[in-house]
């Protein structure tokens, strides 16, 4: 059974950093491309970042691009999201995901999801 668990949420003021992690169990975990995204109240869920199974492509949102960092060690089959310069809107529950066939920026090609981390920033 594939599980996904994500660590490091937390509140942190504008300006700030946080640095998520998400542990993969159950899966060949350097098969899959690995997704960040993330759902604010009140709105659908949204791509942040994603990475390929080697780590040797990545993809942003444009609204993140400069500020957040997508890394994974397949070593430690886990994934992490470097979250620099955080502002008010990036506040938000943080999902981590796992992608068999690529590193999409579509939740629809995701084949299994972790629970959530909470990040909340204030101003």
């Amino acid at each position: 059974q594939v599980q996904l668990a994500e660590f490091g949420g937390g509140l942190v003021q504008a300006g700030g950093s946080l640095r998520l992690s998400c542990a993969a169990s159950g899966l060949r975990f350097s098969n899959y491309g690995m997704g960040w995204f993330r759902q604010a109240p009140g709105k659908e869920r949204r791509f942040v970042a994603a990475i390929s199974w080697a780590g040797g492509r990545t993809n942003y949102a444009d609204s993140v691009k400069g500020r957040f960092t997508i890394s994974r060690d397949n070593a430690k089959n886990t994934v992490y999201l470097q979250m620099n310069s955080l502002k008010a809107e990036d506040t938000a529950i943080y999902y981590c995901a796992a992608d068999q066939f690529g590193y999409s920026d579509s939740a629809e090609r995701y084949d299994a999801w972790g629970q959530g981390t909470q990040v909340t920033v204030s101003s």
